[in-house]
Protein backbone atom coordinates (compact mmCIF):
# COMPACT_ATOMS: atom_id res chain seq x y z
CA UNK A 1 0.00 0.00 0.00
CA UNK A 2 2.83 2.25 1.02
CA UNK A 3 4.26 1.83 -2.52
CA UNK A 4 0.98 2.91 -4.05
CA UNK A 5 1.14 6.21 -2.33
CA UNK A 6 4.64 6.99 -3.49
CA UNK A 7 3.23 6.56 -7.14
CA UNK A 8 0.43 9.06 -6.58
CA UNK A 9 2.80 11.55 -4.95
CA UNK A 10 5.49 10.90 -7.50
CA UNK A 11 2.97 11.10 -10.24
CA UNK A 12 1.42 14.33 -8.50
CA UNK A 13 4.95 15.91 -7.88
CA UNK A 14 5.74 14.98 -11.80
CA UNK A 15 2.15 16.59 -13.27
CA UNK A 16 2.59 19.81 -11.00
CA UNK A 17 6.16 20.33 -12.09
CA UNK A 18 5.28 19.99 -15.84
CA UNK A 19 2.74 22.22 -15.70
CA UNK A 20 4.85 24.71 -13.67
CA UNK A 21 7.59 24.50 -16.56
CA UNK A 22 4.46 25.03 -19.12
CA UNK A 23 3.54 28.22 -17.29
CA UNK A 24 6.93 29.56 -17.32
CA UNK A 25 7.61 28.47 -20.90
CA UNK A 26 4.63 31.06 -22.10
CA UNK A 27 5.32 33.76 -19.61
CA UNK A 28 9.54 33.52 -20.48
CA UNK A 29 7.54 33.22 -24.20
CA UNK A 30 5.03 36.68 -23.83
CA UNK A 31 8.30 38.53 -21.94
CA UNK A 32 10.48 37.73 -24.90
CA UNK A 33 7.84 39.35 -27.30
CA UNK A 34 7.34 42.40 -25.16
CA UNK A 35 10.50 42.90 -25.01
CA UNK A 36 11.15 42.69 -28.65
CA UNK A 37 8.29 44.68 -29.59
CA UNK A 38 10.11 47.56 -27.13
CA UNK A 39 13.13 47.50 -28.45
CA UNK A 40 12.59 46.97 -32.01
CA UNK A 41 11.73 49.71 -34.45
CA UNK A 42 10.76 47.48 -37.23
CA UNK A 43 8.31 45.77 -34.96
CA UNK A 44 6.63 48.76 -33.96
CA UNK A 45 6.31 49.43 -37.28
CA UNK A 46 4.36 46.35 -38.16
CA UNK A 47 1.80 47.16 -35.96
CA UNK A 48 -0.03 50.67 -35.74
CA UNK A 49 -1.62 49.78 -32.74
CA UNK A 50 1.51 49.05 -30.81
CA UNK A 51 -0.32 50.01 -27.19
CA UNK A 52 -2.80 47.76 -27.92
CA UNK A 53 -0.61 44.55 -29.13
CA UNK A 54 1.58 45.15 -25.53
CA UNK A 55 -1.86 45.55 -23.62
CA UNK A 56 -2.54 42.00 -24.87
CA UNK A 57 0.54 40.54 -24.62
CA UNK A 58 0.90 41.65 -21.08
CA UNK A 59 -2.64 39.78 -20.37
CA UNK A 60 -1.43 36.92 -21.43
CA UNK A 61 1.09 36.98 -19.72
CA UNK A 62 -0.81 38.24 -16.51
CA UNK A 63 -2.80 35.13 -16.90
CA UNK A 64 -0.22 32.68 -17.07
CA UNK A 65 1.61 34.33 -13.91
CA UNK A 66 -1.46 34.28 -12.20
CA UNK A 67 -1.91 30.92 -13.05
CA UNK A 68 1.75 29.92 -11.97
CA UNK A 69 0.66 31.74 -8.26
CA UNK A 70 -2.55 29.57 -8.03
CA UNK A 71 -0.56 26.39 -8.61
CA UNK A 72 1.97 27.59 -5.97
CA UNK A 73 -0.26 28.71 -3.34
CA UNK A 74 -2.73 25.82 -3.95
CA UNK A 75 -1.08 22.43 -5.09
CA UNK A 76 2.62 23.03 -4.25
CA UNK A 77 4.11 21.21 -1.30
CA UNK A 78 0.44 20.97 -0.41
CA UNK A 79 -1.83 17.54 -0.62
CA UNK A 80 -4.86 19.34 -0.29
CA UNK A 81 -7.63 18.13 -3.12
CA UNK A 82 -9.63 20.63 -4.87
CA UNK A 83 -12.70 19.36 -2.76
CA UNK A 84 -11.07 20.06 0.10
CA UNK A 85 -10.22 23.63 -1.01
CA UNK A 86 -14.05 24.09 -2.23
CA UNK A 87 -14.95 22.76 1.13
CA UNK A 88 -13.01 25.79 2.87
Amino acid sequence: MANLGNQKTRRRNDLVDALTKYLEGYIAKHQVNINHLLDNSIALAEHPDIIDTLDKELDILASYEDKLCALNKYFVGDKTTTKELIKG
